[in-house]
């Protein structure tokens, strides 16, 4: 473990699958989910990328098939464009990786920032990639107390 590091993620296995689509964004966060991986000590499993946010689910199911795969962090940014678009696509995708997570039992962190902001405020959300690694490794924690 890094020095500093936490412990808290020992022994949790944690896939990243990240957006390109806005990459310049995403790369960003896509680092910033790796690091916080290993500060908490968990294991960084596969890292996937996928075309868009809407690509997103599918790439999380195959993960979530895995044993070795204890949650996953999505990563994209959804940037408002002259449409919905931006609309449908976050509310799409939000809803599917909420009914993966229940149907397989296994953390899904929302990393995605989105819909309705600009390239600026999509920048100043990278951080958030953080907080989902921090989210899935405290709810693999609590569903493996929970099953005792």
């Amino acid at each position: 473990m890094p020095k500093g590091a936490t412990g808290e993620g020992k022994g949790i296995r944690v896939a990243i699958v990240a957006s390109e689509f806005n990459y310049d964004v995403t790369l960003l966060m896509l680092e910033r989910a790796k690091e916080e991986v290993d500060f908490l000590g968990a294991t960084l499993g596969p890292v996937v990328k996928t075309p868009g946010v809407y690509d997103i689910p599918l790439a999380v199911k195959a993960l979530f098939h895995r044993a070795d795969v204890d949650a996953v962090v999505a990563l994209g940014a959804v940037i408002e464009g002259e449409t919905q678009h931006d609309e449908v696509v976050m509310h799409q995708a939000a809803r599917k990786l909420v009914d993966l997570s229940v149907e397989f039992g296994k953390p899904v962190g929302l990393g995605i920032s989105g819909p309705g902001e600009t390239r600026l405020q999509a920048q100043d959300r990278i951080e958030n990639a953080g907080n989902a690694v921090r989210a899935v490794v405290k709810m693999v924690r609590r569903l493996r107390a929970l099953e005792g």
